[in-house]
């Protein structure tokens, strides 16, 4: 009896869809992945194939891990190809044996194990995708819960590191790729719920969907943002009341310098609505420690969720989880942040996106900080959804 399907994959040929997935059996108390496929001609009602499974394992791999297979077709052979999730045996770094293997097959019967098309990982490369977009090749993979991929201008390598990972946000799970209208492609990803609904408990399998829009660089490197047809629709801008604390300058209702040199500057607006979408601009100084604002605080800030930017680490913070490696902090920055829920979710100029499962603090107020420096929040914009 098949148990659960793990993360498959469908490709369209010749008028005919083609599911691939794998089963995980229990057998003689060890468990074992294997692969089914099945067949539709409307893309709805699908007939399991014969045999099934239809591959059991492949020489040298893992028979308790081999799942997540993902399909594509080369148009002008007719070829099939698989790159299945596994754990290399016999690995040179006896750690780091996570692999995808690759297969082909030009009948669906008979199966050739071709070199690997990725190994040396840390753990299983799980839920794989794969695309061909403006001449260049991406795989991408999962490594320890996170995302990453690599790219090639070759359709299997060898393949490099991008100068940044935009799909590796902790809080979005099995990130997996379409085509879209006019040359676009679109991300979509789930994020988990927090185990008992504490910020600080880890993920609890299920939660809701999330959507980015791809961006590819001059380079190849891959960047994110909002798709714009999915931002949710907004009220008329409240009237903001920013009040100046410490080294600070309040400017009107809709920005506020803070410049300090001992510490920590601060400025606060009150009566924030829980759910709302905030865009902003925020120019930092030449040289400055981090900067931000605390999202739902309360008094003095004492709870919240800090919102940190630090041009020398190069990394954001939003509440308990971060992301690296995201250049020109030192610069302009822009923001678009929305907050539904226990769901915030924050796009930093357009090329990286960060998001957390905040389901505790509902304070009312926003708290802006410098530290070491001095920095300009302007053009701010708060809007209920």
């Amino acid at each position: 009896m098949e148990k659960s399907i793990c993360t498959g994959s469908v490709v369209y040929y010749k008028g005919l869809y083609y599911a691939f997935y794998a089963t995980r059996l229990i057998n003689d108390g060890k468990i074992n992945e294997q692969l089914s496929y099945a067949i539709s001609k409307d893309g709805i009602h699908f007939d399991k194939q014969k045999p099934n499974p239809f591959y059991t394992s492949a020489p040298g791999y893992s028979k308790r891990d081999f799942r997540d297979p993902k399909v594509f077709v080369d148009e002008n052979t007719g070829v099939f190809h698989l790159f299945v999730a596994s754990w290399k045996e016999n690995s040179a770094l006896r750690h780091q044996g996570g692999s995808l293997v690759h297969m082909t097959s030009k009948d669906l019967k008979n199966w050739t194990v071709l070199e690997p098309v990725l190994t040396g990982q840390s753990s299983v490369p799980e839920c794989p995708d794969y695309f061909l977009w403006n001449s260049w090749y991406y795989l991408v993979y999962g490594d320890n819960g996170d995302t990453y991929y690599v790219m090639s201008r070759s359709p299997y390598g060898p393949w490099q590191e991008p100068r940044y990972q935009a799909l590796n946000e902790s809080w979005v799970n099995v990130a997996k790729t379409a085509a879209f209208k006019n040359g676009r492609r679109i991300v979509g990803a789930w994020i988990p719920s927090r185990d008992q609904n504490k910020d600080n408990n880890g993920e609890r399998f299920g939660g809701n969907m999330i959507f980015r829009e791809l961006i590819q660089e001059p380079d190849g490197t891959l960047s994110t943002k909002f798709p714009e047809e999915m931002i949710p629709p907004v009220s008329a801008p409240i009237s903001l009341n920013i009040k100046a604390d410490v080294d600070a300058k309040a400017d009107g209702g809709s920005g506020v310098s803070i410049n300090t040199t001992s510490g920590i500057g601060s400025a606060h607006a009150e009566n924030m609505p829980v759910n709302c979408r905030i865009t902003m601009e925020i120019n930092p100084g030449t040289s400055i420690a981090d900067y931000g604002f605390y999202l739902r605080a309360d008094d003095q800030a004492d709870h919240g969720y800090r919102v940190s930017f630090s041009p020398h680490d190069k990394t954001v913070w939003l509440g308990n989880t971060m992301i690296r490696a995201v250049d020109s902090l030192d610069k302009p920055v822009k923001l678009d942040i929305i907050m539904k829920d226990d769901i915030i979710d924050m796009s930093v100029n357009g090329k990286r996106c960060i998001v957390n499962r905040c389901p505790e603090q509902k304070g009312t107020q926003m708290f802006f900080y410098a530290k070491h420096g001095g920095v300009k929040f302007k053009a701010i914009k708060v809007s209920p959804l």
